[in-house]
């Protein structure tokens, strides 16, 4: 079930270079004349393995018509949809991940692949020294019929630049422009295109000065859009939500609108509540763009929050939805949604759901979403789900091979900070990093190369080839949510011999909680598992008898929960060449 997407690692990189990236940094072992990893304090890894294994899914296998409510497992949050004849695209947050806004393709609404980033040069991205939940929040992508061009509207928390769009004329291409700054202030804004040509920017924003009635409270503003100038029209903005649907029940965190428009009638889709437990999303009507607008009396058409905690396989947190009409007329959802573990952590981080839609009376019912969230939902009309097929991105429980050598690195492997190839090197049996003088504590462009936990219960292994040349030097993996909160286990020097070591950071102290000295440095196998809340980490010497260091951990500090924060915990292969002893545990 594998999926590529060829990102050239060498030649191609100049390329990269010449279309904003600062330089041509990647080099095959043979141009530099340096035997393949043999580098020392550069690890070459090559065989990486990612196995979920979740009891949402081996419970609920795929039944023919029928797929799995989680279309992008793992931290694929505020997803947004549109379509183009029978191409659907949808994107989601990224943060402070390089490349930024994974963008996805489906012709079927059900089997979807990456076809890349629409954030992926550095003239695009700049969130070189921000925290890992700031970055780039609630991308929304809008095809406009009117001038056959796709936008992507989104707020970049990092460089001054706020509010942005870029947009491109085929996003399969991976050519979306450089932002163009847009002046206005909020968050979550969205376009929407009418059919008579008009455009308008609906967004999140604070009340008008000395409005404010309660901490939570906001508002949602619309201003018209000229497509000319791709900027908003000076004295047409306007509050059409105060606070929410009802004002005076002091409604928290009305946010990420989008507008829709069926049989002449405007309608204004909104989260609710904020994007913890208390998330909802409600929807509201309008004769006109415009407003006023009027709340549907069966708000909120998608919720979790009145459920019972204790319910089996609980899906929680569900909000930030936006709509598509399938080229039959059918309708379906995508939203965010969490799947918590046994100790109601979040680990996984808030994934891209998506629901069947009702709207055959005035107002779309979510078929199913105010009851709890289901493992399966029914497919489009005639339509297969991917779970057999290979290409696509996969979900249920699954197995993600990656050799990680030649010239493709999957699109799933993503940075932080700045580009992948600014540490890469590819190498005919590996692939090697290039360590910076970072380590993963600090909020800067770090030198890991990151995959996303996608499951409560996974193992992840990789083979390394490694000798650290000094006691600066530091290689293995890491499991991490944030740069304040993670676990970091690789090999290190001291007085002339190696050892292996896991460390546990925890709100910015960083603190050795057990070693083993090697008999020796080069080949391993590193591995870490976990089943809920309990976390392994362990490594072989001969690639097969593993052991394990530390014990069980807890996975506390990988979840939102504790870290806080809007991320899910990836899984990275990582060195630093500026790696300091902490204290011992």
């Amino acid at each position: 079930m594998q999926q590529k997407k060829h990102i050239k690692l060498g030649l191609l990189s100049c390329l990269f270079a010449f279309s904003g990236l600062s330089s041509c940094q990647t080099m095959r072992a043979d141009e530099r004349k340096e035997p393949v990893g043999k580098v020392v304090g550069q690890p070459l890894y090559s065989n990486f393995k990612y196995t979920g294994k979740d009891a949402f899914y081996s419970e609920n296998p795929i039944v023919p018509g029928q797929f799995y409510s989680t279309i992008l497992q793992g931290c694929y949050p505020d997803p947004s949809i549109t379509r183009k004849g029978d191409d659907y695209y949808l994107v989601a947050s990224s943060f402070v991940m390089f490349p930024g806004v994974p963008i996805f393709h489906s012709k079927d609404m059900v089997n979807w692949k990456q076809i890349g980033h629409a954030l992926n040069r550095e003239s695009q991205l700049q969130v070189g020294t921000a925290g890992i939940s700031e970055g780039v929040y609630a991308p929304d992508i809008m095809y406009n019929p009117n001038n056959d061009t796709f936008y992507m509207i989104t707020t970049q928390f990092a460089s001054g630049i706020g509010n942005m769009v870029v947009k491109t004329k085929d996003p399969k291409a991976n050519n979306w422009s450089d932002p163009i700054k847009l002046q206005f202030d909020g968050i979550d804004p969205a376009l929407f295109f009418d059919d008579n040509g008009k455009a308008y920017v609906v967004r999140n924003d604070a009340p008008d000065k000395g409005k404010e009635l309660y901490t939570g409270h906001r508002v949602i503003k619309i201003w018209e859009y000229d497509v000319a100038t791709d900027q908003v029209i000076p004295g047409t903005s306007k509050i059409i939500v105060d606070g929410g649907v009802d004002l005076a029940r002091q409604p928290i965190w009305i946010e990420a609108p989008h507008i829709y428009k069926k049989n002449g009638q405007y309608y204004l889709m909104c989260a609710e509540g904020g994007t913890g437990g208390n998330h909802s999303e409600v929807i509201f009507s309008s004769s006109h763009p415009m407003g006023p607008y009027t709340p549907a009396k069966n708000n909120p058409i998608l919720s979790q929050r009145h459920l019972p905690a204790d319910r089996p396989n609980k899906v929680d947190w569900a909000g930030h939805a936006d709509l598509v009409q399938t080229a039959d007329g059918e309708w379906y959802v995508v939203f965010l949604a969490v799947r918590p573990n046994e100790k109601n952590r979040v680990n996984t981080g808030r994934e891209t759901f998506v629901l069947p839609v009702d709207w055959s009376g005035e107002w779309p019912v979510f078929e199913g979403g105010m009851e709890p969230l289901k493992a399966l939902v029914r497919t489009p009309k005639g339509i297969e789900s991917s779970k057999e097929k290979s290409g696509f991105f996969p979900n249920g429980n699954f197995t993600f091979n990656d050799k990680l050598n030649g010239k493709t690195l999957d699109e799933r492997w993503i940075a932080l900070r700045g580009p992948r190839e600014k540490f890469l090197l590819d190498e005919k049996k590996g692939l090697a990093i290039k360590p910076f003088a970072v380590t993963v504590q600090e909020k800067k462009p770090i030198s890991a190369l990151f995959y996303r936990q996608q499951h409560i219960a996974f193992t992840a292994e990789v083979e390394m080839d490694y000798t650290p040349g000094s006691e600066k030097d530091f290689a293995g993996i890491t499991c991490l949510q944030s740069e304040k909160f993670n676990y970091v286990l690789g090999v290190t020097k001291s007085n002339n011999e190696y050892y292996i070591q896991l460390e546990r950071t925890e709100n910015g102290i960083t603190k050795v909680f057990a070693q083993q000295q090697l008999s020796r440095s080069g080949k391993m196998k590193l591995r870490v598992s976990a089943t809920d809340d309990d976390y392994t980490f362990s490594y072989a010497l001969d690639g097969s008898s593993f052991q394990h260091l530390g014990g069980t951990v807890s996975g506390d500090i990988l979840s939102t929960d504790v870290a806080g924060g809007f991320t899910g915990a990836m899984i990275g292969l990582y060195a630093t060449s500026a790696y300091e002893t902490p204290v011992a545990k």
